[in-house]
This record gives structure tokens, C-alpha cells and sequence, in this order.
């Protein structure tokens, strides 16, 4: 007896299970610091949710990297330096704290908020 009618019926089943399976595409854009707020603020139990913070804290790092190496030394971090996640977490609240912020340009928007944060004396 042939197993190939087996099979074939076994890899039938099987193709709905994997479509269910098939992980929803997460639209990872950050145009604006409301934006960006949303990335840092994603729950990280959530689907997606990693990916997000990955996100924006690659996005904050990258931004922070070429802002520093092209300008006038204006952040200053302490001794220690706050963690990043504790850094992106008050950005999320500095955007929400005023609506105009949350429409800057995420770069922007968080390259003022540190500078704010973390002002060179």
C-alpha cells in the first residue's frame, strides 16, 4: 500500500494549521516622537510587542549616536548613567505631557528631550 495518499492528506491538514500559525507583519515606523512613544511604550508580553522596544531603542541609540557625534557636546548623562529602558520610559511621559511634542520629528523630539533631561552644566 502507497503512503503518498498518507501523506498528502496529512500535509493538507496541516496547511490551515500552519496559516493560524503565520505571525501578523508589525509595522515598525517612527515619523513623529508620538510615535516613537508608542514603539517604546509597547507591552513586551504583547505580540509585537518586543519587536517595538527592539525598535525603539535601536531607533533612540542611532539618533542619540549621530546627534552627539555631529553637534556641540549638549547632553550630559550622570554618574551612573540611568538605564535606557528607564530613559525611554520618561520620554513617553515628556511626549504625553504636552500634545505639540508628540508631532515633532522622532529624532527631534527625543534628541530635545535628553537634551533637557541631561543638559551639560
Amino acid at each position: 500500500m502507497s503512503r503518498l495518499p498518507l501523506l498528502a492528506a496529512l500535509a493538507l491538514t496541516a496547511l490551515p494549521l500552519a496559516a493560524q500559525a503565520a505571525p501578523k507583519t508589525i509595522s515598525l515606523h517612527a515619523r513623529t516622537a508620538g510615535e516613537l512613544a508608542e514603539l517604546c511604550a509597547a507591552n513586551p508580553r504583547e505580540p509585537g510587542g518586543e519587536a517595538k522596544i527592539n525598535y525603539c531603542h535601536g531607533f533612540a541609540q542611532g539618533a542619540l549616536d549621530v546627534d552627539m557625534h555631529y553637534r556641540a557636546k549638549s547632553i550630559c548623562f550622570p554618574s551612573p548613567p540611568p538605564t535606557r529602558t528607564a530613559t525611554l520610559r520618561a520620554f513617553e511621559g515628556w511626549v504625553k505631557a504636552k500634545a505639540e511634542r508628540g508631532s515633532m520629528a522622532a529624532a527631534a523630539g527625543l534628541v530635545r528631550f535628553m537634551q533637557e533631561q541631561f543638559p551639560c552644566k
